[in-house]
């Protein structure tokens, strides 16, 4: 073996690095891997805009939901002994996703990948905070981020080309030997490291309240506008979704063990990175989510086309995220996390300005002002969320900080879903007002707009009407898509002052995110 790449106590820190890369690159991966494919696992298994929302929403709430779990989990039996049982559940579950024969069975795949992914992702980053001291903490995180804007810039060409030339199904075989790989190296290279001063006693009854809030949270908004709003299965929904979350509270606050303990929220920079990492996701995965429908569907690319055509934005990340992780170590991470939410709203508000007759070419320059605030948000995001807390805590903070991004995403994709269907409904219902078509029927091409099912229907009208219900569905799925991108917009753009609040200077943060306690600590040896 050449000498560069034997391992040493000189550079096992990077070989670390390398491998919680890696398994990054698997989870990140597997998000736009998805969403290029969505149309063909539509037309494949007769999924609705509903069902399409599920097989995102479901992996996002599991893993939402269970994050904290898996790393508070890691903190008591051990960070490197979590993350390797959520790379073999990962491995396993994306085996599942790939011989789904019912939209059923791959929703609850795609649950358990949520789970594999829970107990991963605290790990990456808690093992790295262990690993690397303050000073280099952000150089590290920002090789993490770019390996994981790698994942997202690979994630849509690859899956394009497969769902292509071979079929969706191969997306998740990918995650096979990629998992194989991230165990390997972990036993390699990794070593373990846990919290000695926490309770050894799982939070079974936040665990339960947490599960119960979000859950049905969630399906609420997903299924609100084919329940209707005031009916009593979504009003229940939402009232338990309320009483779950306040007991959640209540449980955490007087609990021996909590799940999450509510002393990080006195930092400001934590609860302001956490909250950037909420809006983050909540305006990129619902933007990424319609995109891939609305490239594919409306401007009648190939999964391939339609995946090359999301690089720009991705290459962006790639070349920002790894500067500034190391212009936050520099200048504090406030200053890059104003900028790059401010942008990224600037390039959601581009892209809400799309009509009938908007090309790839009038997106281009949106997709690449989104890369750059992207990179510059979120590595200074995880910079400052870590740095708030000490290094003993980094696996519940990682965890913590991990379940507002997913639960981010999971709302904008819920949030804007809704929105996008109440829209639709509206715009059909006006524009085909003068056909009289049945209710049940204008439903359906709700339930159509921008999966490509819509052929069959339309095949079975006279030449006239369909040409006019064809095109009152591309007006429609426009208009919606413009409306949720005009939400997005607002969230991003009051993430950009709640990054300026909030996250505290350079200087105060280094007095609260690194106390003498925790720089002796960085600089003693990790634990076997």
């Amino acid at each position: 073996m050449p000498e560069r790449l034997r391992l040493t106590e000189d550079n096992r820190k990077w070989w670390t690095l390398a491998a919680m890369c890696f398994a990054l690159f698997m989870i990140m991966l597997d998000n736009t891997v998805v969403n290029v494919a969505l149309p063909s696992i539509q037309r494949n298994l007769r999924a609705s805009i509903s069902s399409l929302e599920w097989t995102v929403n479901a992996y996002t709430l599991t893993f939402a939901v269970l994050l904290v779990t898996g790393g508070r989990l890691g903190d008591i039996f051990g960070r490197r002994r979590m993350f390797l049982f959520g790379v073999a559940v990962f491995a396993l579950s994306s085996a599942l996703c790939g011989l789904a024969p019912t939209q059923h069975w791959l929703v609850a795949g795609r649950a358990l990948q949520g789970i594999g992914g829970a107990f991963m992702m605290p790990g990456t980053l808690s093992i790295i905070s262990n690993t690397f001291p303050p000073s280099e903490r952000g150089r590290a995180i920002g090789t993490w981020a770019g390996v994981s804007a790698l994942a997202l810039a690979l994630g849509p060409a690859v899956g394009g080309a497969l769902t292509q030339y071979v079929s969706w199904r191969a997306i998740f075989y990918l995650n096979l030997p990629v998992a194989v790989g991230a165990f390997v190296v972990t036993l390699y290279a990794a070593r373990e490291s846990r919290d000695p001063t926490v309770d050894r006693t799982v939070d079974y009854p936040g665990i339960a309240a947490l599960s119960v809030g979000l859950g049905t949270l969630v399906l609420a908004l997903v299924e609100g506008n084919r329940w209707h709003w005031g009916s009593p299965a979504v009003v229940s929904l939402l009232a338990t979704a309320v009483v779950a979350l306040a007991a959640f509270v209540v449980v955490e606050l007087r609990g021996r063990a909590p799940m999450v303990q509510f002393e990080y929220f006195r930092s400001r920079s934590f609860v302001g990175a956490n909250s950037v990492a909420f809006i983050v996701t909540f305006a990129m995965l619902s933007m990424f989510f319609f995109l891939a429908l609305y490239m594919q569907n409306i401007l009648h690319y190939s999964p391939l086309e339609a995946g090359i055509r999301f690089l720009p934005s991705t290459a962006v990340i790639i070349v920002t995220a790894p500067i500034a992780g190391r212009l936050a170590d520099r200048i504090g991470p406030r200053p890059l996390m104003t900028v790059g939410l401010a942008l990224a709203a600037f390039a959601l508000f581009l892209q809400s300005q799309i009509d009938i007759h908007t090309g790839y070419s009038q997106l281009l320059p949106a997709f690449m002002v989104m890369g750059l605030g992207m990179g510059l948000t979120m590595s200074p995001m995880s910079t400052a969320a870590m740095n708030a807390v000490s290094r003993d805590k980094a696996g519940a903070a990682s965890g913590i900080l991990s379940m507002f991004r997913m639960v981010g995403g999971t709302f904008g994709v819920a949030a804007i879903g809704a929105l996008f269907q109440s829209l639709a409904r509206a715009r059909i219902d006006a524009r085909l007002a003068g056909l009289h078509l049945p209710s049940s029927v204008r439903t359906t091409m709700v339930d159509n707009l921008g999966t490509g099912a819509g052929s069959a229907m339309l095949h079975r009208m006279d030449p006239h009407t369909a040409r006019q219900v064809a095109a009152g569905m591309k007006d429609a799925f426009i208009h919606a898509l413009t409306g949720g991108l005009t939400l997005s917009f607002a969230v991003a753009a009051a993430g950009a002052v709640v990054a300026f609040v909030l996250v505290e200077p350079k200087s105060q943060l280094r007095h609260h995110g690194a106390p003498a306690h925790t720089a002796d600590a960085a600089a003693e040896p990790i634990g076997v």
